[in-house]
């Protein structure tokens, strides 16, 4: 993967200088079940911050910024990463006689307010916020998905950014605002249907940007990193994520989509590069 020199989006705000903090207080299976939640990356945190109790008001406070060479190396990378979703997504919007509403990027530490979806978390991983239409990034969950998940190699945390990026173009389809409507109409089975649904087409749509990033950004894929990033769709599946926290993997629970799910549709979006061709809702098999 060549990103160095690329441009760099600027819409990237480092907030690693803020400490805030907040009790979690979680109890028994159910607390850990919504940290593996957390973990699985991406769909709107208010499914994750529901289920939150007792938590305190966070406090926040601005300091000098102390970095490291990584840090800072993945900061420009996220940057570089970023300024090529905003080409390639540009750019198909404009063919589609539409302007596209250029998305965010909070880096932060442990925690940190979020424009309408509550106090961001560590724990929670990267998400993507509707409210302020943001994604927040914690920095550390690039060793998560390297030494926890197995995701290795530079495209692993790349995969991700355009993971949430596709959940901003969902939100600007109004896709996000159906599925959260929904959630009150159902019960906590069906509605996680939908919310896998919701997660492997924000797969499809990391899979459409890497499809056209050597193409019309700075940022140049080869093979091995479209196979790096199928790892690393899979290696966030919920069956792999429970198997590994638990033991063992519940269907039911399943809120992301399995292993195979993920990389399934991340590789359909990059073969096709098809906005047409996402329509995860449709999908039979996912009904």
């Amino acid at each position: 993967m060549k990103w160095q020199g690329g441009r760099r989006s600027g819409n990237v705000e480092d907030r690693r200088g803020m400490s805030g903090g907040q009790k979690l207080t979680l109890g028994g299976i159910g607390g850990v079940i919504v940290l593996i939640i957390g973990f699985l990356m991406g769909g709107d945190p208010s499914e994750i911050l529901n289920q939150v109790q007792n938590q305190a008001s966070p406090a926040t406070q601005q300091g000098p910024v102390e970095s490291t060479p990584e840090e800072d190396r993945l900061i420009e990378f996220s940057d570089v990463v970023l300024a090529s979703t905003e080409d390639v997504w540009g750019r198909l919007f404009q063919e589609n006689g539409k302007s596209y509403p250029i998305a965010k990027m909070a880096i932060y530490r442990e925690g940190t307010e979020t424009g309408g979806c509550g106090f961001g978390q560590k724990a929670f991983g990267p998400f993507y916020c509707p409210g302020d239409q943001t994604i927040y990034l914690d920095l550390s969950f690039n060793r998560e998905l390297s030494n926890r998940f197995g995701a290795k190699g530079e495209f692993a945390l790349a995969y991700v950014i355009a993971h949430e990026i596709g959940h901003h173009i969902q939100n600007v389809f109004g896709v996000l605002n159906k599925t959260n409507a929904m959630r009150a109409q159902m019960s906590e089975r069906e509605y996680n249907k939908i919310s896998v649904m919701t997660e492997l087409q924000a797969d499809f749509y990391a899979g459409v940007w890497a499809h056209y990033a050597t193409q019309l950004s700075d940022v140049k894929l080869t093979a091995d990193d479209i196979m790096e990033g199928m790892r690393a769709a899979a290696a966030v599946g919920d069956d792999h994520i429970q198997e590994q926290s638990t033991g063992r993997s519940n269907p039911e629970s399943f809120t992301h989509g399995t292993s195979e799910q993920r990389a399934y549709w991340f590789k359909k979006g990059y073969e096709s590069g098809d906005l047409n061709a996402g329509n995860t809702f449709n999908d039979p098999s996912l009904q």
